[in-house]
């Protein structure tokens, strides 16, 4: 199914954040985030086990067992295990992100691609969300960001695990829709050069973004439109630095992304312009974007990313980003730009 379709409008909402991603979120804060997106008309909601070893599951499954299940999107992720044993967080070995989720549940998590682990992530998943059913699964994290030089070995056991499983239970119409969760390109060129299975999407984070937008530009929208396949841009504005954080891919912004994020917020208030917005309507204005899921961790960036959409941006304003070569030529601009 074609996620422009099935996802019930362009804005989602990302719960890497509720899994207590860089800070203790306190519970009555997380569930006030979420009541907040759900009160404001957010009806997509992106979830995964690796979010705080499944807080951020357990924590939106107890906001949406309260609607009714016909009226929002679901989406969690395959690809790692959650276990009853605890271990200590902060010494998981999670490639270049490590210690992301020091602050989540203690419980131990394997990475695990296979059919078996594929179909137990899933009833693990439903349990903690509290729900009888998912819409979209993604295969969460299998790229080298993640996995470093063994991540072809790990892509060939999803291709034939989990990519198969998650085929099966879109044919049964148990799921709706599959693809890849990831932030890297490769893996999802990869995926789309196979003759089977067909993914119906994919979730790319942070690499369709005004910071970081040139590599998917190239080879992978290109092939993702030429096959019907759309895009989730997760983390639309980079881990929060185009929105006044202090996170770049999950980690302290280093010097040189500073200094573009200086040029391009001198660009905006020139053109009086808000840069989140301009991060948010950035990656919506490419017409194989389905949706954006930005994070949250308190209720009033809900209104901020709403006010974002709806702003009015000059095309002065994106002509400018292109002519200071911010912005690649290639790249698609919002409507009327």
């Amino acid at each position: 199914m074609s996620l422009t379709h099935l996802l019930p409008g362009s804005l989602g909402f990302g719960t890497a954040p509720m899994g207590n991603m860089f800070r203790a979120i306190p519970e009555d804060e997380a569930q006030a985030t979420l009541q907040a997106a759900w009160d404001q008309g957010i009806r997509y909601y992106d979830t995964a086990p690796f979010y705080g070893a499944g807080l951020a599951e357990i924590r939106l499954g107890q906001m949406l067992s309260q609607q009714p299940r016909d009226s929002f999107v679901l989406s969690t992720k395959v690809g790692r295990v959650i276990h009853d044993e605890v271990e200590d967080p902060a010494t998981r070995d999670l490639g270049e992100k490590g210690g992301l989720f020091e602050h989540g549940r203690p419980n131990k998590m394997t990475g695990d691609y296979s059919a078996d682990a594929t179909k137990r992530s899933i009833e693990d998943s439903l349990k903690r969300l509290n729900t009888d059913r998912l819409d979209i699964v993604w295969v969460h994290d299998i790229a080298q960001d993640f996995h470093g030089d063994r991540w072809l070995a790990q892509f060939e056991t999803a291709r034939t695990g989990a990519f198969r499983v998650l085929d099966d239970l879109r044919d049964q119409g148990v799921i709706k829709a599959w693809g890849l969760g990831v932030n890297r390109v490769e893996p999802v060129e990869l995926t789309l050069a196979l003759d089977e299975p067909r993914p119906d999407g994919f979730l790319l984070a942070g690499r369709y973004t005004l910071l970081d937008h040139r590599q998917a530009l190239q080879r992978l929208l290109p092939a993702a439109q030429e096959q019907g396949v759309d895009m989730v841009v997760g983390g639309p504005y980079s881990s929060g630095v185009l929105a006044g954080g202090t996170h770049f891919e999950y980690q302290e912004t280093p010097a040189h992304i500073l200094e573009t994020v200086r040029r391009i917020r001198e660009l905006a208030e020139r053109h009086g312009v808000s840069v989140k917005a301009a991060a948010l309507q950035f990656v919506l204005a490419h017409p194989a974007t389905a949706a954006a899921i930005p994070g949250a961790t308190r209720p009033s960036r809900i209104a901020e990313d709403l006010g974002a959409l709806r702003e009015e941006i000059p095309a002065g304003f994106w002509h400018d980003l292109r002519e200071t070569g911010l912005l690649d030529q290639a790249a698609p601009l919002p409507a009327g730009a």
